[in-house]
C-alpha cells in the first residue's frame, strides 16, 4: 500500500530576554554558567513566591505572532500544566492553554519549485524547565535549574506537512524568521530551539488522520530529519504487517539511529490544566500591537522578492544569502561600500566566500559583530575581477590570502605583480609559443578532439603566471588553430 505521511511540528524557542519569564533572575548560557547560580524562590517554586509577567518576553512573542500573520487575542490567560519531573521544581509549568496569545497564522515554505503555506495553529508563552545531566560512573542524575523559568515561545503548526523535505523546509524557515526578528539566537547546539514532531501515516488518498506519535526534544535539523525518516519506515512496517501504531511519546537515540518509547501519549486532561491563580489575564491593547507591527523589520519573503526584482539575483543566490541574517546585511554593505555589481557580489558571496569559510570553519561575522573579511575589501576584490584588472582564478587565489593574512586585494596585487594581461599582441605571442611547443596537441585538436583546447589554454595561463585574460586567450587559440597555415 502507498502511504502518505502527515506531520505537525511543535517548536519551542527561547526568547532573547535579559531576565526570566516570571522573575528577575538573569538568563544565562547554561552550557557555560555554573549550575544553579541563576535561581531565586520564584523559579525554584518556593512556597509563597509570586510570579510577575516579563513584558519584554510578551513584546518578542507579539513580534513573532505579527510576522506569522496570527490573530492576536486581546486577552490571553496563563495556566498551570501539572506534571511531575525532576527538572520541574514547582511540580507544574506555567504555560497557556485554552486562551493562548495568538492563533491562525501562516508560514510559507519553498520545496523545490513549489511554494506552500503551512498553517500555524497557535503561538503561546510559557516557561522553560531545568536541565538534567545523566552520569554512568557514578550512576546518578544531576539537575541544573539555571534554565528553569527562561521565557519560551511555543509555535504549533497544523498537520500540513507530508514529506521530510517539507518538515525540514518549515523548520529552517521558522528558525530564519526568529533570527530576523531578533527574538532567538538560532544556536541549536545550545538548545535554544527544540522541535517536537507529531508523525502519522495514512493510506494515500485518505482524508482521515492515522494514529500519531510524538518525538520529543529534537535539537538539530539532523535529528529532526533522521528521526522522521526512521519513524515513517517503522510505522509503515507495522501497518503493512497488519498491526496498529500505538499513540505514545518517543525519544530519539542519535547514536543508535532509532526512536524509543518514553511513555504513553498524554492528552490535555492528563495535565489537569487550570488558570494560574497568581497571574492576571494578559491584555494586549490595539495600540501595543500596532507598535509591534510597525517595528517589524523587512521579512525574508519580502526581502527575497526585492533581491530578485531590484538586484537581479537568481532565486538560488537570493535563498543562499537569505539563509542567515548576517549574510544579507553583509551583502548589502558590500554593494554600498564598493559599488560592485550586485549579481557578481551574490555569486562570489554564495559560492567562493561561503565555500572558503566553510572549509576553514570560520563564521562570516565573528566576535563583536566584525566580518572575517571587511565588506569594502571583499567588494574591492570583486571590482578588480569585474573590470578586468585581474582574472577570476587570480581573484579566487587572492580571496583565500585576504582571509588568511588580512591584506587587501590591492596590496596583494601590487606586491606580487598580478595585474591581468589583456594586451592582445602579448597574449597572441604566448599562444603561438604554446602551440609551437605542443604540435601533437595541435594535430589532435584539428583531428576533432575539441577538448584539447582547454589543456592548451591552461598552458598559456601557466606561461603567463595565471595573469592572462582567459576569454581573450581562448579566442586567440580558436583563431590560431582554425588556420592550418599557422602553428
Amino acid at each position: 500500500m502507498d502511504w502518505e505521511s502527515v506531520v505537525g511540528l511543535e517548536v519551542h524557542a527561547e526568547l532573547r530576554t535579559r531576565s526570566k519569564m516570571f522573575c528577575g533572575c538573569a538568563v544565562v548560557d547554561s552550557t557555560v554558567a555554573e549550575p544553579n547560580t541563576s535561581t531565586c524562590p520564584v523559579c525554584l517554586g518556593m512556597p509563597g513566591s509570586l510570579p510577575v509577567i516579563n513584558r519584554k518576553a510578551v513584546d518578542l512573542a507579539l513580534r513573532v505572532a505579527a510576522a506569522l500573520g496570527c490573530r492576536v487575542a486581546p486577552v490571553s490567560v496563563f495556566a498551570r500544566k501539572n506534571y511531575f519531573y525532576p527538572d520541574l521544581p514547582k511540580g507544574y509549568q506555567i504555560s497557556q492553554y485554552e486562551l493562548p496569545l495568538a492563533v491562525d497564522g501562516v508560514l510559507r515554505i519553498d520545496v523545490g519549485e513549489e511554494s506552500r503555506a503551512i498553517r500555524i495553529r497557535r503561538v503561546h508563552l510559557e516557561e522553560d524547565t531545568g536541565k538534567l545531566f545523566h552520569e554512568e560512573k557514578p550512576a546518578r542524575s544531576l539537575v541544573d535549574l539555571n534554565r528553569a523559568g527562561v521565557p519560551l515561545l511555543e509555535i504549533v503548526s497544523e498537520p500540513d506537512m507530508h514529506s521530510v523535505e517539507e518538515v525540514k523546509a518549515y523548520a529552517s524557515a521558522l528558525r530564519r524568521l526568529l533570527r530576523y526578528l531578533d527574538v532567538n539566537s538560532g544556536d541549536m547546539e545550545k538548545g535554544v530551539i527544540r522541535f517536537e514532531a507529531n508523525i502519522s501515516l495514512r493510506p494515500k488518498g485518505s482524508s482521515e488522520l492515522g494514529t500519531r506519535v510524538e518525538v520529543k526534544n529534537l535539537n538539530s535539523f539532523r535529528a529532526l530529519v533522521r528521526s522522521m525518516e526512521y519513524e515513517l519506515e517503522r510505522q509503515a512496517a507495522v501497518l503493512e504487517k497488519g498491526g496498529s501504531v500505538q499513540q505514545e511519546t518517543l525519544g530519539w537515540d542519535e547514536n543508535a539511529g532509532r526512536t524509543y518509547s518514553q511513555r504513553s501519549k498524554e492528552e490535555a486532561h492528563d495535565y489537569r490544566y487550570f488558570a494560574e491563580p497568581d497571574l492576571p489575564p494578559l491584555e494586549v491593547s490595539a495600540e501595543w500591537l500596532d507598535r509591534v507591527r510597525k517595528s517589524l523589520p523587512e521579512l525574508p519573503d519580502t526581502l527575497r522578492e526585492r533581491l530578485i526584482s531590484q538586484q537581479g539575483l537568481s532565486r538560488y543566490d537570493a535563498e543562499v544569502i537569505l539563509a542567515e541574517k548576517e549574510s544579507v546585511a553583509y551583502f548589502e554593505q558590500v554593494i554600498r561600500s564598493s559599488g560592485a555589481p550586485a549579481r557578481a557580489v551574490a555569486t562570489w558571496l554564495s559560492g567562493d566566500l561561503f565555500g572558503l569559510l566553510n572549509a576553514r570553519n570560520l563564521p562570516l561575522v565573528g566576535a563583536g559583530g566584525r566580518p572575517v573579511l571587511p565588506a569594502e575589501e571583499f567588494g574591492a576584490l570583486i571590482k578588480l575581477v569585474s573590470t578586468g584588472k585581474i582574472n577570476g582564478p587570480t581573484g579566487k587565489m587572492l580571496l583565500a590570502e585576504m582571509v588568511d593574512t588580512g591584506k587587501s586585494a590591492d596590496v596583494l596585487v601590487s606586491e606580487r605583480g598580478l595585474q591581468q594581461i589583456g594586451d592582445e599582441d602579448t597574449l597572441r605571442a604566448a599562444v603561438r609559443k604554446v602551440l609551437a611547443d605542443n604540435p601533437d596537441q595541435v594535430v589532435s585538436y584539428r583531428n576533432g578532439k575539441a577538448t584539447v583546447i582547454q589543456w592548451l589554454l591552461g598552458q598559456v595561463m601557466k606561461t603567463t603566471g595565471g595573469r592572462a585574460n582567459p576569454k581573450t586567450v581562448r579566442t586567440l587559440l580558436e583563431e590560431e588553430l582554425s588556420d592550418p597555415g599557422k602553428a
